[in-house]
């Protein structure tokens, strides 16, 4: 039962990397452009998720402009809403959630929300540091992981650009063992070797 919940997540669309290359504790990955549904919450990490999710769920289930239903993406994604370069979360703040809007999509053709307080928004591409993770949804497990990527994408020599992002890959109905979950941060081009 545990493995088949942990492949939900694989059966649907997640956006799609380069991998760079492997370091200590991270991996390298370079994402292409992407459209994201996204929605602002105020609160404390673990909850506003429940709050946010709900919100871009009647987006994708119909609640747009025509009316059409959009397939769901993994993952979720969370980030502090204004938080400095390389400045990690807190136990409550304003955050951004998001989905990554299926590919199939334009910025011309992705239906329009009819709740104002969601947007879309283009994604330009990427250099993400990133480190997988399970277990609960918590915000001592996320700070823990969180640390960890800052510290090792600092030992590794690189420069990171913006805020750490969470990604949550599964539905909560995930035993929490079998759960992917990942940390993010963009990091600035490595010099060329040489």
């Amino acid at each position: 039962l545990w493995l088949l919940a942990g492949a939900n997540a694989l059966a649907i669309e997640q956006p799609e990397y380069e991998l760079v290359r492997e370091y200590p504790g991270f991996e390298l990955r370079r994402y292409g452009p992407m459209l994201l549904a996204e929605t602002r919450v105020s609160g404390d990490f673990e909850s506003v998720g429940n709050r946010a999710f709900r919100r871009l769920a009647d987006y994708i289930f119909g609640g747009n402009a025509p009316g059409e239903k959009i397939a769901m993406t993994a993952p979720v994604s969370q980030r502090p809403a204004g938080a400095a370069v390389g400045e990690g979360v807190t136990p409550e703040g304003d955050y951004a959630l998001s989905f990554v809007m299926p590919g199939r999509f334009t910025a011309d053709t992705l239906p329009r929300p009819d709740d104002p307080a969601i947007e879309i928004r283009e994604e330009p591409a990427r250099l993400m540091a990133a480190a997988r993770y399970s277990g609960r949804w918590t915000w001592e497990n996320y700070r823990k992981h969180e640390q960890r990527l800052l510290e090792a994408v600092r030992a590794a020599g690189l420069t990171p650009l913006g805020a750490p992002v969470y990604a949550r890959y599964n539905p909560p109905i995930t035993p929490w063992p079998v759960r992917r979950n990942e940390v993010l941060v963009e990091v600035a081009e490595p010099p060329p070797k040489g």
